[in-house]
């Protein structure tokens, strides 16, 4: 076997493979003795049909899975040989196979790129100083409330309010013709929460129950649905039922039936200790995130197209660019401009688990099988019902393979961040509105 070895980039290689006539005529030999042992042609017993009757029937089935085999097994060797971490499906330029020629082929791809990591122990992070505060447990008891408010019909009007909540029968038209999604009753709105297009909302507010009313509604230029893009349709409305939220008191007994808890103050203390777990957890991920962000930008390398490509068309299916997944009236953002902000994401994230593995790979951070096993069972516990079909996903060899690499770099950025330098800092004013928010 001739083998001619290429680096076109950092990241991709081309091999050309040339197999000699021997080896070639060994592989069709085999071939046609197999096939001989499986199939049954008439007049001859079994095994006993010549090749010759065998090329004329099945020639060209032979000639494709001989080609196949011989590229896979010589790639594969060369690969093997020269320990090369392939991760893009090789593109194979094939010369003319014949059984008694010589066979040869090229075959172009990806690689992890060569990495040489520096300085990644004692990387110098700052953590702000930030604890929970009373308005913050105040304010997560409120959310527990609205939680648990009740809706109960209006009795005392016959006129839709801003903050109710209407159950409404409508049916839309444009040009005269109903379309798709136009149609629906007893939907629930709550009136004034953006849940639908400003002017159906705004018409409604004022709406009298019982009675039928006509709204016009014109979407705009880009709205999702590109059927009723730049289109006025006209809704016949009638409201059903007006009922608004009551809200449970806060006291004692709300504590009990809510909180489990036997007072207001233990339940305030409840909602203080998770919002401090919460708090902490999210300063550790920050501190990791601060990890990456040096890591990324202390280390220049070129991460493989097709890794990037993958991961960019994982986050497209997680975010989606769906009508639900965009504000009401305003238009969505298009697949491309969609596409161009999650790949930049895509590459960030391509780079990171890169330099995490190298890292991992360095410091030996193994996952055993066990470790393996008990994240399985611990995703399986809490996925309720949906317990049985990921224990079965993750059954694939695939799927456990890909669990492994993200435990391996979960444990590796732990790794990192207990040999960091973490720097507790004053957080500026935005940051702790920041905090706060997302607290």
């Amino acid at each position: 076997m001739k083998i001619d070895f290429a680096e076109l980039s950092p990241v991709q290689r081309k091999v050309h493979i040339e197999l000699p006539a021997d080896e070639v005529a060994s592989e069709f030999s085999r071939a046609y003795q197999n096939l001989g042992k499986r199939v049954r042609i008439t007049v001859f017993r079994a095994g006993k049909a010549p090749r010759s009757v065998l090329q004329g029937i099945y020639g060209d089935e032979v000639r494709e899975q001989v080609r196949s085999q011989l590229v896979e097994h010589s790639l594969g060797e060369v690969i093997k040989d020269r320990g090369l971490q392939i991760v893009s499906r090789p593109e194979i330029e094939a010369a003319e196979l014949h059984e008694n020629g010589a066979f040869s082929f090229s075959a172009v791809f990806e690689v992890k790129p060569e990495i040489d990591v520096k300085n990644y122990l004692g990387i110098d992070v700052e953590k702000a100083r930030i604890a929970v505060t009373d308005d913050q447990v105040d304010e997560a008891l409120k959310r527990l409330q609205q939680s648990h408010a009740r809706l109960e019909p209006v009795t005392d009007r016959t006129v839709a309010e801003r903050g109710d909540f209407i159950a409404v029968d409508f049916a839309g038209s444009v040009d005269g013709k109903p379309f798709s999604g136009g149609k629906g009753e007893n939907y629930v709105i709550e009136l004034g929460a953006g849940q639908a297009l400003p002017q159906f909302d705004d018409a409604l507010q004022g709406a009298k129950q019982g009675a039928e009313q006509q709204i016009n509604v014109t979407y705009p230029e880009g709205y999702p649905n590109r059927g009723l893009a730049g289109k006025t349709a006209e809704f016949s409305v009638v409201v059903r039922e007006i009922k608004q939220k009551v809200l449970p008191t806060i006291d004692d007994d709300f504590a009990k039936d809510h909180g489990e808890c036997s007072s207001l103050e233990e339940l305030k203390g409840v909602i203080r200790q998770r919002l401090e777990a919460e708090l902490a957890q999210y300063q550790q991920e920050e501190l990791k995130e601060q990890i990456l962000n040096h890591l990324i930008e202390t280390h220049s390398f070129e991460p493989p197209a097709s890794m990037v490509e993958r991961q960019t068309r994982y986050l497209l299916e997680r975010n989606g660019t769906s009508a639900a997944s965009s504000p009401e009236g305003k238009p969505a953002p298009t697949t491309e401009e969609t596409r161009k902000a999650l790949e930049a994401r895509a590459v960030r994230q391509v780079q990171a688990t890169l330099l995490v593995e190298k890292i991992s790979e360095l410091e030996k951070i193994d996952v055993e099988d066990r470790d393996v096993q008990e994240r399985v069972d611990k995703l399986v516990r809490t996925a309720g019902e949906r317990g049985k079909t990921l224990r079965d996903f993750y059954s694939r060899p695939e799927a456990r393979a890909d669990l492994r690499t993200q435990i391996a770099f979960e444990r590796t950025l732990d790794f990192l961040l207990q040999r960091a330098n973490v720097k507790e800092v004053d957080p500026s004013l935005n940051k702790v509105d920041d905090e706060n928010k997302k607290s």
